[in-house]
């Protein structure tokens, strides 16, 4: 989009990229300089001041969603100008957000594209390269020509001239009447709708495509926009078919390649497709011809073809006038009750009685061997008698009783008058069957509505020219109604009048062979038959002209749409945009519909291809009026919801009526677009209302959960995935979408989360260069899901929000997957392992499942396969059954299904292991889950020396991380995070349990809060002999003034000085047990604190009883499952304090040494897993 603006030029000494400069820089917030200021003001320019136009360039790439539709340069140039005195408050947005003027001036200048043109969004975003636009003609077509008239032209067609009068005579009056009457009632509710769809804003050229892909989305538009293309295409077939046949059996009869004379049965029929096959090959490629060359002729000679067709209707309406004062003279000869085929005979009758006595004629000559009266001749004839009865006895003669029911017929069966006397052999074989007329093809009710629907199509065709209507809201509703109601008077008139006036064996007659080889139908028009036939074929080929030039354009405009990969080829055409390519597919496939060359087949087949795209017109404006949706507003007031459904509702009926194999076939052709649209087409975003449901469904969905928590039977791990992203915003771990991936057999929800640092102001642009990362690893790795990016001032905050925050109502994750913090030793990363302890504390109050793979590098991509091995699971405590359940959902994929199952649990002094090993093989089988069971023994032992030691040197390190390697703003921020979130609640649930000790000895700690540490130091502290005395290790980077924490203190304890801090760790317990500090040294002994001889009386028991148990598990594990492909185990709690953090991981460490592929499992404290139906 650029706008224009007209400032003045005073002086001549500034040129026009100065102002253009100025006013770009205005624009973009800069403040200008006051000449430049004064001039994009638009402040009164001196005379003879020069206009200079400045552009502004803005977004070049407009939105479906933008209310501009189109511009006109010149209405921008008036309209946009900027006005600083009285709209400077919103200077700023004036790129992004135009006067509201120049919105109105957009609006009111807005033109339609006309058929044929470029595709409404491709000229829309290509508008910006032209500078200066040719002004477009403004359409004039009202509702009489531009709407009416089209449609009579599209629905009076080929089935009413040729096959009207048959199927009255084949179905009855009454049974024809019904079908008339749901096919137009099928149309009519159509129209409603699509009257609706039409007026609910501006539809721009590309008609029922256009409407049916804005309201359903684009895999339904494609779906349908493509079978309507078909049966377009295969109409024009239909339309080629019918003016052959016109001219090869009324016109032309002797101008067939392959000639019919002699031929009986089979072979006449052969022959007549092959003639049938041939010239509409022929007028096919003619065509074509045409429509390449160009559209104008096409257009030119559309009045003449509707002038044909008005003409023909007007004379069959003067023929039944005329039958009832004269009734015209079309004898039908009958011999006993069979209907003869005139032809080859003068005289309907055996003998003629002359002066010279009595002679044979022709028709005795045509069953007997010989023209004498002793000639042996055909038993039927000779038993039957001659007689001729008058084809059109007239409208006043009461021959619509005996066509009031109808009479179907086997094909090859004769057509009888049921009333006359026939006597006949039923044992005799049927001779001379080329003289009789019969019934071509096999009739039955359902057929009839296949053949006759072609009759009641082309209601788009106001629409699909919505581009040239003057006022499209207006006409096409009034237009597209008007001439449904008027061809529905014509079908349902001609159905009584053909029954009312013509003989039965007539209109059963389909080709006319009983009445000369006339057309029935022409039979009643006045003054001639060649009325009919020739206005007929002049109308049936112009209807073939206009589906071949309609269809390609739709095709190219599905193609310009992006939809359909595979159709992109044919949005491309000749310089002036007519469609090239889609012409020669179009071509290609009317060319089959030609081979089949029988108009009663082809017409079922284009009948299933109309019916489905009138079937979601219906459903559109249903879906549209049920969802309510704020932009559904159309001036059209008479539709509802109700009307629409039942239009629907017969589309679908009529389809299976018409042919219930076709029309499964129509549906698994739309069934294949959609899903090829869906899964490799381009995604659009038209707000559609299959959009809307989605939205409605979802809603309806989530309300439902929130009405309980879900059965054990229907849990399944609702996964956030937690990711950390590096500098580029590249995930770190993508490794852990793989296993995502793996574990989601179970289906169900998947959130992908990451964490940035910082203000989501300043940060954006990399939050969504962060979403578009974990959008593109989410699709490589196939993962179903959403992503969510969090800013917050720190990452522990930002994960916190990802935790309480993500999810939607019901919907929200009950498991939590994070890979374990790498390289947590080192010392600058000590807030990563910080925040990893807080994410399990969180995960447990939350009632959360927490899933840890450790060494996530190791673990199999998506197109790694296991041959062999096993899934081991250390069931060392319960957790709701998350154990159980994770290795049966790693077996439904591909990578772990040939792995097998095995189950280890431990077994203390006390227990049974027989009998557990019993109980658990019992669960399993209960459970039907396939598993080895292992009980181990681990009996109670004394504690190693070795395990002595790795408890000092964890103690060690852990105060060396403390007071050595923090600098001071780690530590303010450190003691500030911590004292924060846990201000008081320590205190308030285990008062003794935070109070610093000082002493070796088990003495109660000092609760006075109002002593000086230097004064607690000393009093609390027994005299010892100096080689038990441990001392506080103090930082000798810190000046003693002021005083600077190590640690956290709770809110009674006030800070001291830096060589008397406090040193707690992991030894509270829930019972209050008081932990026995870690020594202190002198600042000369730091260098000397790993050769210090372990001080095991000192080491806190507790740190010493989780050493001990690590390592034994940690051996046990390594014993029984180092060759596993994947060990689960249970993941210990986090400690309740929080100066043990970095002893928990040393114990995870320890527990998890040397195993390849870990997954530590925390249950969410609920059952999800049980063994009832």
């Amino acid at each position: 989009m650029s706008q224009r603006f007209t400032v003045s030029k005073s002086g001549g000494d500034r040129r026009p990229s100065d102002i253009q400069g100025e006013v770009n820089q205005l624009f973009e917030g800069d403040e200008p300089s006051a000449c430049g200021a004064a001039a994009a003001a638009g402040e009164a320019a001196p005379a003879g001041a020069e206009d200079v136009v400045v552009v502004l360039k803005g977004d070049s790439n407009p939105k479906e969603s933008s209310p501009f539709i189109n511009s006109s340069e010149a209405a921008a140039e008036k309209n946009q100008q900027y006005d600083g005195k009285n709209m400077a408050l919103f200077e700023e947005e004036m790129d992004t957000s135009p006067m509201v003027s120049s919105l109105l001036s957009s609006l009111a200048n807005y033109s339609n594209l006309p058929q044929g043109c470029k595709e409404h969004e491709e000229a829309e975003n290509n508008e910006a390269e032209s500078a200066r636009k040719k002004p477009v003609k403004a359409p004039q077509l009202g509702t009489l020509m531009g709407v009416y008239m089209p449609c009579i032209q599209n629905i009076f067609g080929v089935i009413l001239f040729l096959r009207m009068t048959w199927l009255v005579g084949i179905g009855g009056v009454i049974g024809t009447f019904i079908i008339v009457f749901m096919c137009c009632a099928t149309t009519m509710l159509t129209a409603i709708s699509m009257s609706a769809i039409a007026t609910n804003g501006v539809v721009p050229a590309g008609g029922s495509y256009y409407m049916i892909s804005r309201s359903l989305g684009p895999e339904f538009g494609g779906a349908v926009g493509i079978c309507f293309y078909l049966g377009t295409t295969y109409a024009g077939a239909m339309y080629i078919l019918g003016a052959i046949e016109l001219l090869l059996i009324y016109i032309a009869p002797k101008a067939a390649i392959f000639p019919l004379e002699g031929l009986e049965g089979a072979e006449a029929e052969a022959a007549l497709l092959n003639n049938m096959r041939v010239y509409g090959t022929i007028l096919l490629t003619s065509m074509a011809t045409v429509v390449f060359v160009g559209v104008k002729y096409v257009n030119k000679l559309a009045l003449v073809f509707l002038a044909c067709v008005i003409l023909s209707i007007l004379a069959v309406y003067a023929g039944v006038i005329k039958t009832g004062i004269d009734p015209p003279d079309f004898p039908v000869c009958i011999l006993g009750n069979r209907t003869l085929v005139w032809k080859n005979f003068d005289v309907c009758a055996k003998t003629i009685e002359t002066a010279n006595g009595t002679i044979t004629t022709q028709l005795w000559r045509m069953f007997c061997d010989s023209p004498f009266l002793n000639a042996t001749c055909d038993k039927y004839f000779v038993a039957n008698n001659v007689t001729q009865i008058q084809g059109i006895p007239g409208v006043t003669s009461g021959v619509l009783a005996d066509n009031l029911f109808g009479t179907y017929y086997e094909k090859g069966d004769l057509i009888a008058k049921p009333l006359l006397e026939s006597v006949e052999d039923h044992d005799d074989p049927l001779t001379n069957a080329n003289r009789y007329v019969l019934a071509d093809i096999t009739s039955f009710f359902t057929l009839l509505v296949g053949i006759y629907f072609p009759s009641v199509t082309g209601i788009m065709a106001g629409s699909n020219r919505s581009g040239d209507l003057r006022d499209a809201q207006k006409s096409i509703p009034i237009g597209t109604i008007a001439a449904i109601t008027t061809t529905s008077f014509v079908y349902m008139s001609s159905v009584i009048l053909f029954g009312a006036c013509i003989e039965g064996v007539v209109l059963r007659d389909k080709f006319g062979e009983g009445v000369h080889g006339n057309l029935v139908i022409g039979t009643l028009a006045w003054p001639s038959p060649w009325v009919i036939v020739i206005g007929s074929f002049f109308s049936t080929c112009g209807a073939g002209l206009q589906s071949l030039t309609g269809a390609p354009r739709l095709l190219q405009a599905i193609a310009k749409d992006g939809i359909v990969p595979a159709l992109r080829i044919f949005g491309h055409g000749k310089a002036n945009g007519e469609p090239t390519w889609s012409l020669l597919l179009t071509a290609c496939i009317c060319e089959s519909g030609i081979l089949i060359a029988s108009l009663d087949s082809v017409a079922p087949i284009l009948s299933m291809f109309f019916l489905m795209c009138y079937m979601f017109v219906n459903l559109a404006c249903a879906l549209q009026t049920l969802l309510r949706t704020p932009n559904w507003r159309p001036r059209f007031k008479f539709y509802h919801w109700a009307l629409s459904f039942l239009g629907m509702s017969l589309c679908l009926t009529l389809m299976f009526l018409c042919s219930w194999y076709y029309a499964i076939v129509a549906m698994g052709i739309a069934g294949s677009i959609y899903k090829y649209i869906e899964f490799a087409g381009a995604e659009k975003e038209w707000g559609d209302g299959i959009r809307g449901l989605s939205l409605s469904a979802a809603r309806y969905a989530l309300m439902r959960l929130e009405e309980g928590q879900p059965h054990t039977k229907n849990w399944r791990p609702q996964l956030l995935v937690l990711v950390s992203t590096d500098a580029e915003q590249n995930v770190e771990q993508p490794r852990l979408l793989s296993l995502t991936n793996q574990l989601k057999a179970g289906k169900g929800l998947t959130i992908v989360g990451t964490a940035l640092e910082g203000t989501y102001l300043a940060n954006y642009e990399q939050a969504q260069r962060a979403d578009q990362a974990l959008r593109k690893l989410m699709e490589t790795e196939k993962v179903k899901g959403f992503c969510q990016v969090t800013v917050s001032s720190n990452l522990r905050d930002a994960t916190s929000h990802l935790l309480q925050a993500s999810g939607l109502g019901g919907l929200k994750h009950n498991a939590v997957l994070v890979s374990w913090p790498r390289n947590w030793k080192q010392g600058d990363e000590n807030q990563t392992w910080r925040n990893f302890i807080e994410l399990v504390r969180e995960t447990t109050i939350a009632r959360l499942a927490l899933l840890v793979p450790k060494n996530i590098s190791a673990f199999p991509s998506n197109g790694e396969r296991f041959t062999e091995g096993h899934i081991d699971v250390w069931w060392i405590v319960h957790d709701g059954g998350m154990l159980m359940l994770l290795p049966f959902l790693l077996r439904q994929h591909k990578v772990w299904r040939k792995c097998k199952m095995r189950i280890f649990t431990v077994a203390q002094m006390d227990d049974n292991s027989i009998q557990m090993k019993k109980d658990l093989t019992t669960f399993l089988y209960h459970l039907r889950i396939d598993a080895m069971v292992e009980v181990v023994e681990m009996h109670d032992s004394d504690i190693s020396a070795y395990t002595y030691e790795k408890t000092l040197v964890m103690e060690q390190r852990s105060q060396m991380l403390k007071q050595i390697n923090l600098t001071k703003t780690e530590r303010e921020r450190e003691i500030q995070s911590i004292t924060d979130s846990s201000r008081g609640s320590i205190r308030r649930k285990n008062p003794a349990a935070v109070t610093t000790q000082l002493s070796v000895t088990e003495e109660p700690p000092a609760t006075s809060k109002e002593e000086k540490p230097e004064e607690e130091s000393k009093s609390a502290s027994p005299p010892v002999s100096p080689p038990a005395q441990v001392q506080l290790i103090h930082d000798n980077t810190t000046p003693a003034s002021p005083a600077t924490p190590a640690t956290p203190l709770t809110p009674g304890e006030e800070a001291q000085s830096p060589g008397e801090q406090i040193q707690r760790t992991w030894t509270e317990k829930c019972d209050g047990e008081a932990a026995k500090p870690l020594g202190v040294t002198t600042q000369d002994d730091i260098k000397d604190i790993f050769n210090m001889k372990p001080e095991w009386e000192n080491l806190n028991q507790s740190n010493v009883r989780r050493m001990h148990t690590a390592l034994r598990l940690n051996e046990v594990i390594l014993k029984k499952s180092s060759e596993a492909k994947l060990v689960l185990l249970n993941m210990p709690g986090a400690p309740r304090n929080r100066t043990g953090d970095e002893n928990y991981m040393e114990f995870l460490e320890v527990l998890t040494d040397g195993l390849n592929r870990v997954l530590l499992v925390r249950g969410g404290g609920r059952e999800v897993i049980t063994i009832y139906s």
